[in-house]
């Protein structure tokens, strides 16, 4: 295996510095995040749009503790011995989330090879508990990758999150360095499966460029994702959390990011986002809405109409599904 240098951090341009987060709503948000004991991957992970996110009440919560089982090179989430798992974390979870008076939340969890479902039934649990609280809130899941665990994919689909997202983050070659504990191809067949199981759920994965891959790569990661139904495409610029992870070969021009997003949309995803600072559940409310709109214009352009008028209705979505070229 390749050893990953150590290096210092290198100087950021000038179109990636956010400002620290100061308001009010972000602090009032942290509170109650805090109050519930819960985990974000916004704090876990660094993400640097934490400042916007939770001054709009934006949160992804992050629940089967805060230590992972895998150690992927460009992750600033804790690695070790994992938590014990907590029975009343989605009832937590869903208390937190009704106080924030969310439209929208996004669910994901550190890996728990550990655990024979990998933490399905802990996803299946939440999404319950939130649902059983705040019914109106549409529901997002960033899973894991379930390797070697049967049926722990089912377990979720079947709990009807809104959105099934797993992100590859980077080209198959740069694995064994960037995602040691993962496989590239496990990772999109993971996605196609949800679409076998539920054609009406949304799929949505990324990637993180500035690692060392080149055009190509990413422009074939793109006709996987389009081979696997994935209907929703995230890239976003990979920063270095310490000088022990990954070295930030590049820094993508905003120009590129723009390329990048023009190819996919011309690829047939039914949305794409492609920045700098764009990361997997940045404003994914915000971005459910033009998904739902997206596919609802996909279908009267293609004729095909929802009797009731409510196009992302479940039981209709999937009743149409034969109709349908997505």
């Amino acid at each position: 295996m390749t050893a990953v240098p150590h290096t210092t951090h290198k100087k950021k341009p000038s179109w990636i510095r956010v400002k620290a987060p100061v308001s009010k709503a972000y602090n009032q948000t942290r509170d109650l995040i805090k109050s519930k004991n819960l985990n974000t991957v916004c704090e876990a992970a660094a993400c640097p749009n934490i400042g916007e996110c939770w001054a709009k009440k934006h949160v992804t919560i992050m629940i089967l503790g805060s230590v992972c089982t895998r150690a992927c090179r460009f992750c600033n989430i804790k690695t070790g011995r994992p938590d014990v798992l907590d029975p009343h974390e989605p009832e937590r979870a869903a208390e937190a989330l009704a106080g924030l008076g969310l439209s929208h939340v996004v669910i994901t969890s550190v890996d728990r090879d550990d655990l024979e479902d990998g933490g399905a039934n802990q996803f299946a649990k939440t999404i319950r508990a939130i649902r059983s609280v705040t019914p109106e809130t549409t529901i997002e899941v960033l899973t894991p990758d379930f390797q070697r665990k049967e049926g722990a994919l089912e377990i979720v689909v079947e709990a009807n999150p809104d959105v099934f997202n797993h992100n590859v983050e980077t080209v198959p070659r740069l694995y064994p360095t960037v995602r040691p504990g993962a496989r590239y191809f496990h990772s999109v067949n993971l996605l196609s499966r949800v679409k076998e199981l539920a054609p009406h759920m949304f799929t949505k994965s990324g990637l993180m460029v500035g690692l060392g891959e080149n055009k190509a790569e990413i422009y074939q990661v793109m006709d996987d994702f389009r081979a696997a139904d994935i209907d929703f495409m995230t890239i976003g610029q990979y920063l270095q959390p310490t000088p022990k992870h990954h070295e930030v070969m590049d820094f993508i021009h905003p120009d590129e990011f723009n390329d990048y997003e023009t190819m996919a949309r011309g690829k047939g995803f039914l949305m794409v986002s492609a920045s700098p600072l764009t990361r997997s559940s940045y404003l994914a409310g915000d971005a459910f809405v033009e998904l739902k709109a997206a596919r609802e214009k996909k279908m009267a352009a293609q004729g095909v109409f929802n009797p009731s008028g409510a196009s992302s209705d479940i039981d209709t979505i999937a009743a149409l599904e034969p109709a349908l070229d997505f």
